[in-house]
């Protein structure tokens, strides 16, 4: 009878841990590091849909409406209106290809385009065969280069091949 009510007293003192450890508190789990707020799609400050073509070779080297010189394997673009240094995003409408251009040249000044793209920007946007597309211009407060840095540097030098 005393072995029994040993045994018993060892169960019922194991049982007892058992319970003490299932009912400890447990620590906290640690707050998120990230910010868990939805964030709202950011709005363009400018939107237009056009035509889009590119130039090259023939205008390599020569003056922009700007003063620098126009480099056809920069993502460059000439608009009519849009202030020099601006960061535009296009995206063909058609394939959904979407690049980032600087403005630094006025134009286009055929037909009822919008924008003249550098055979470069033409070349990733996939119009160079066609020449033509049809084109979003949109120009994010986001892209813009902020006070110190240079202008346009997301939308500097592409590394293509040869127009």
């Amino acid at each position: 009878m005393r072995a029994i009510t040993s045994l018993l007293a060892a169960s019922l003192a194991s049982c007892s841990f058992l319970l003490a450890a299932c009912t400890a508190p447990r620590p906290a789990p640690a707050a998120p590091t990230a910010d868990l707020r939805v964030l709202k799609p950011e709005t363009p400050s400018f939107s237009e849909i056009g035509a889009a073509s590119w130039y090259g070779r023939a205008h390599q080297g020569h003056r922009t409406a700007d003063g620098e010189r126009f480099d056809r394997h920069e993502m460059t673009a000439a608009h009519r209106s849009l202030p020099f240094g601006t960061i535009v995003r296009v995206k063909n409408a058609t394939t959904g290809q979407m690049v980032k251009v600087r403005i630094n040249d006025r134009g286009p000044y055929v037909g009822d385009r919008i924008i003249d793209l550098s055979a470069a920007a033409g070349k990733k946007l996939g119009i160079r065969e066609d020449g033509v597309a049809t084109v979003r211009l949109e120009v994010f407060p986001s892209d813009q280069a902020v006070a110190g840095s240079p202008a346009g540097e997301t939308a500097r030098r592409s590394k293509t091949a040869e127009d």
